[in-house]
């Protein structure tokens, strides 16, 4: 008999701070923008979704929109969001041993 699974909410998984580090560290390290964008949007439903938009100046429609799977959310969203969600953005180098310069 195949085995059957019910479809999850990851939301309802990222109870504490520690869960949302460690969350958005691992979606972090695929580089792919689009499951960083999905990652914040996961976290704002399990925070406040309506009070979230509000405070990153967005409607909750068009905040479901822009971070859901099909959504394409500017930088500048990308950013209100995390700072509305207590998130730094942080650029780093790759390795510690990038020492090019820009130019060279």
């Amino acid at each position: 008999m195949p085995e059957k699974f019910s479809p999850h909410e990851t939301a309802d998984f990222l109870d504490t701070e520690e869960d949302i580090r460690l969350y958005l560290e691992a979606c972090q390290e695929d580089g792919d923008p689009k499951l960083i964008a999905m990652a914040l949007g996961n976290i704002a439903k399990a925070r406040n979704m309506t009070q979230l938009a509000e405070e990153a100046g967005l409607t909750r429609a068009g905040l479901y929109k822009a971070l859901s799977p099909d959504g394409n959310p500017s930088f500048a969203t990308v950013s209100r969001v995390a700072h509305a969600l207590g998130l730094r953005i942080s650029l780093q180098p790759l390795s510690q041993n990038s020492t090019s310069q820009p130019g060279t």
